[in-house]
């Protein structure tokens, strides 16, 4: 008998064509917006619900506090503010003066802070006075100036009142959000190459779609306009993080990228004069140019200045701070917004417009919109993958590993992206390493079940 000799296959032996750019790009963009979408979601609800209370936190601070903060009549002339600071040191013996914070307005009360006896780490307490009679409308335990409402706001959206471990989670969550925001863009503009119009590209096309595709064109238009803000909400709190910002201090130069500091350098003592006391203090500062709310630092020492800065924030930038002699009233060091560098001028505007503290309202309402929409937009990524999820049998919303994908140069270019990417942002690195293991238990469960 014959035998009929065996042919090989060609299509066993034909290389698999190498993938472009567009399709690498589009493989890494689906497995970190699928991937980190999921699992990094809860971290990011729980920054924009705390973050939608904190931007909030100047009308909380005048609800909460308005007996302390307001006086209850505006009188036409103002007692000195040696003679408020002699007041609430009365009240409290036992301290010394630290500052004083100067009335923001004609209703404003002034702002004695006082440094209490106590273990280091000790809260200031801080003595509002009313500055048209010198009566004590109350007092309250501060942090760098700052209300007890807006220290727990501030922790609350910082570290959830964990401490290091809530830090490590706020800025985890943060870190990724470029990713899988950016990563979601590339896929949505991927389809749009599919000569679909432009307005179903920009705009939620839902007729005659329901399910999963009515959930996907949502989801993806609504992802498409939030970028820019979820971009910008995510870059300037990185900068205020602890590992990504503290990267970037460390590879920038600190004199450029920090905002310049008065140096405060002793002054000759001047045995038999006269200290010339907070009023004369606070004229010379204003004398000097600055306006608005003065916080004046009292000296610590007989050779140590005064010291007068603008804490108020917004536009216009006001960052106006000088020493004074306390035995001269003459202005020894004097720093402005011109001194700032413009990395130190970046820094400070994306730390206010963070806050909400920018451009007053309207920055608060920005940034409560960006938080509402990317509530809704996760509420919607975990919808379509509920619809397509692996307890139902269906893993069709599961892609698979880019690196059994890739090959060669893609494959090369990807993991080096993505070691600079976790240079860059550290626990981004961390986090991937978690995200792979769990990426290979999942594939594995996936292939024994096919």
């Amino acid at each position: 008998m014959s035998s009929t000799p065996t042919v090989p296959s060609h299509r066993a032996t034909r290389p698999s064509p190498r993938p472009r750019l567009s399709t690498v790009l589009q493989l890494v963009s689906r497995r970190l917006h699928f991937l980190a979408g999921i699992v990094v979601a809860p971290f990011l609800a729980v920054l924009c619900l705390t973050g939608l209370v904190y931007v909030f936190s100047p009308q909380i601070h005048d609800s909460l506090y308005r007996s302390d903060l307001h006086v209850n009549h505006v009188g036409e002339v103002r007692r000195p503010l040696a003679e408020q600071v002699r007041a609430a040191l009365t009240a409290h013996p036992e301290a010394t003066l630290k500052s004083v914070l100067t009335p923001p307005a004609a209703d404003r009360t002034t702002r004695v802070v006082l440094t209490v006896p106590g273990p280091p780490g000790t809260a200031d307490r801080t003595v509002f006075v009313d500055p048209y009679t010198g009566l004590i409308n109350g007092e309250l335990s501060t942090v760098e100036n700052r209300l007890p409402a807006n220290t727990w706001l501030r922790q609350l959206h910082s570290n959830l009142q964990l401490g290091e471990a809530g830090r490590l989670y706020a800025e985890l969550a943060a870190s990724w959000v470029p990713l899988v925001a950016v990563g979601g863009v590339i896929l949505w503009l991927a389809r749009a190459r599919r000569k679909r119009p432009l307005r179903e590209v920009l705009l939620p096309a839902t007729r005659d779609k329901t399910g999963w595709t009515r959930l996907r064109a949502v989801h993806g238009a609504g992802g498409l306009w939030l970028t820019a803000g979820l971009l910008a909400v995510a870059v300037t709190g990185l900068a205020m993080s602890q590992f990504a910002g503290g990267r970037a201090d460390a590879a920038t130069d600190p004199i450029h990228l920090r905002a310049p500091v008065l140096a405060a350098a002793p002054v000759p003592v001047r045995p038999g004069a006269e200290p010339i006391g907070i009023d004369r203090a606070v004229a010379a500062a204003q004398a000097a140019g600055l306006s608005g709310e003065l916080a004046v630092v009292a000296p610590s020492r007989p050779d140590a200045p005064y010291t007068a800065t603008e804490p108020a924030e917004g536009l216009p930038i006001h960052r106006g701070a000088v020493t004074i002699d306390p035995y001269t009233a003459e202005v020894t060091e004097r720093i402005g917004w011109n001194d700032y560098s413009l990395p130190a001028k970046l820094s400070a505007l994306a730390t206010e417009f963070h806050t909400g503290t920018l451009f007053g309202l309207a920055n608060q309402i920005v940034l409560a919109l960006v938080a509402v929409a990317t509530l809704v937009l996760l509420a919607l990524g975990y919808r379509m993958w509920w619809i397509h999820n692996p307890y139902k049998g269906r893993w069709t919303s599961l892609p698979r590993p880019v690196w059994r994908q890739l090959a060669g140069g893609p494959l090369i270019v990807t993991l080096l992206g993505i070691a600079v990417l976790a240079w860059v942002l550290p626990l981004i690195g961390a986090s991937l390493v978690v995200f792979s293991a769990l990426d290979a238990l999942l594939n594995r469960v996936k292939r024994r079940s096919a």
